[in-house]
């Protein structure tokens, strides 16, 4: 069993809760690889037809974790994080998100890639890579202006804004939203447990069918953001921006 990674098996679907709350399911490298090896082994066994992520009732993530990622930050299009992404991008079954609480930096670029996106009243999304000296990842320079429009996008990735539940559900970033987190919960694996019961074969091809129009172009621009992502870790206004941000959560 993965640390800070619950994982549990049901008929049909799997189900992944990050279980790091005393740092507010702050990602590690490790949590990156075993996520990505989940994502890996969802795609490749053909009795699980749907995935559910979150992070429990109180928080979905506050991204990446600042020690751990400054100790050994991304320098290959190999690195944890990335594969990942690739796994994510690459998984043909419906992926859910059931989000509670603050969804930051990659816990907001995650939500584009996921077919459904069940939100709580209390949940809050923010991707703040300007104020870090930082770009965008996963694909956001795509999917988000796909998706809310540019205007949108530059608010969340330029402005730096934070969006409250009500906004993402009329901007198109979550699909339901839900007054409590255990109803939110509740809700993303009843759903998981309908796919169960569909045909495999058919939600392959129906997923694959969706992404097409967008995957070579989505594909070439998480390679171009991860590259910039990596020469901007390099500079000395993203290394001054880490160690503050690392002092401030100390």
């Amino acid at each position: 069993m993965p640390e800070f990674i619950e994982v549990q098996r049901h008929d049909g679907w799997l189900g992944i809760t990050l279980q790091r709350p005393e740092k507010y399911n702050a990602l590690t490298l490790q949590m990156y690889d075993d996520l990505a090896d989940l994502m890996r082994t969802a795609q490749a066994d053909d009795s699980i037809k749907a995935v559910v992520i979150s992070g429990g009732e109180h928080c979905f993530t506050s991204g990446n974790d600042l020690k751990d990622f400054m100790q050994s930050p991304p320098d290959s299009l190999d690195a944890p994080a990335f594969r990942f992404m690739n796994a994510v991008i690459d998984l043909d079954k419906p992926l859910i998100a059931a989000v509670c609480g603050a969804a930051i930096g990659i816990g907001t670029t995650l939500l584009p890639h996921c077919d459904l996106v069940f939100t709580s009243i209390d949940c809050q999304f923010a991707t703040p890579f300007i104020k870090l000296g930082l770009c965008q990842e996963f694909g956001a320079s795509l999917l988000f202006p796909q998706r809310l429009g540019h205007g949108r996008a530059a608010q969340l990735i330029l402005a730096g804004e934070s969006l409250d539940a009500r906004t993402a559900l009329d901007w198109g970033l979550c699909t339901h939203l839900f007054e409590t987190p255990a109803q939110c919960l509740a809700a993303a694996n009843a759903q998981a447990e309908r796919f169960a019961k569909a045909s495999l074969a058919s939600l392959q091809v129906s997923k694959r069918l969706l992404k097409a129009p967008l995957l070579e172009s989505l594909k070439a621009v998480v390679r171009e953001e991860n590259l910039q992502f990596i020469a901007r870790l390099q500079s000395e206004e993203a290394k001054a921006a880490l160690r503050g941000m690392l002092e401030k959560r100390k």
